[in-house]
């Protein structure tokens, strides 16, 4: 059972998405909060698997509620739903640590999908939004310079994954691509956000961006 909280200072917003939630069978609502800094009381009592959580709320907004519950390492993966399609929105909260990026305008079935993907590890951002981000990393400095030499810390079959999860690839389909199951898939995926000191696959795909691992452009390679 894939445990939610909510977090969003209208209330009848939060009664739509709990609704939506409730019908779907594997998730369960297990609370509710109308800022951020409620928010981060319940993430610590509740522990949700995925937490809801809207950017502009009074008190304490989203961004700051969710870079305080990253840095308290509660375990909970944070999606952050807002109204309003801005870069600055979308490029803060990944600083703050939200694993994924959706409109509220998103339909039922991309809402649902997208929590059943922060809870099995997997980070969520749209294509517009991946695209939005590539744009933004391939001018930053970093994105010219030679591949980070953090890459050394990684096996070949490592950096062999690391190169498809950033092309946009899914676990079965990278398991596909190099003839291995998925859970062996997913266990290189975890050892190299923990040798390369990355919270999920959302941030795992700027990095290689901003590393030089792969380029704009640059499609799955073929084995």
């Amino acid at each position: 059972m894939i445990r939610v909280l909510l977090v969003d200072d209208q209330s009848m917003v939060r009664t739509g998405f709990r609704t939506i939630l409730e019908s779907e069978d594997g998730i369960a609502v297990v609370g509710e909060a109308q800022n951020g800094q409620i928010a981060i009381d319940r993430a610590i009592e509740l522990t949700p698997d995925v937490i809801c959580m809207d950017v502009q709320m009074p008190v304490m907004d989203g961004l700051a509620a969710t870079a305080e519950i990253v840095r308290r390492d509660i375990g909970s993966a944070v999606l952050m739903l807002t109204t309003f399609d801005r870069d600055d929105f979308l490029f803060e909260a990944l600083a703050a640590g939200a694993g994924g990026f959706l409109l509220k305008t998103a339909e039922a079935e991309q809402l649902i999908d997208a929590i059943k993907a922060l809870a099995s590890g997997d980070g969520l951002l749209s294509p517009e939004v991946t695209r939005r981000v590539i744009e933004r990393s391939v001018h930053a400095p970093a994105a010219t310079a030679q591949p980070s030499p953090a890459l050394d810390l990684l096996t070949e079959r490592e950096q062999e994954v690391l190169r498809l999860l950033a092309t946009g690839l899914s676990n079965a389909e990278i398991a596909g691509r190099l003839h291995l199951g998925e859970a062996t898939v997913k266990t290189h995926v975890s050892n190299l956000l923990a040798k390369l000191g990355i919270r999920d696959r959302t941030h795992a795909v700027i990095w290689a961006y901003e590393n030089g691992v792969v380029r704009v452009g640059e499609s799955a390679p073929t084995t």
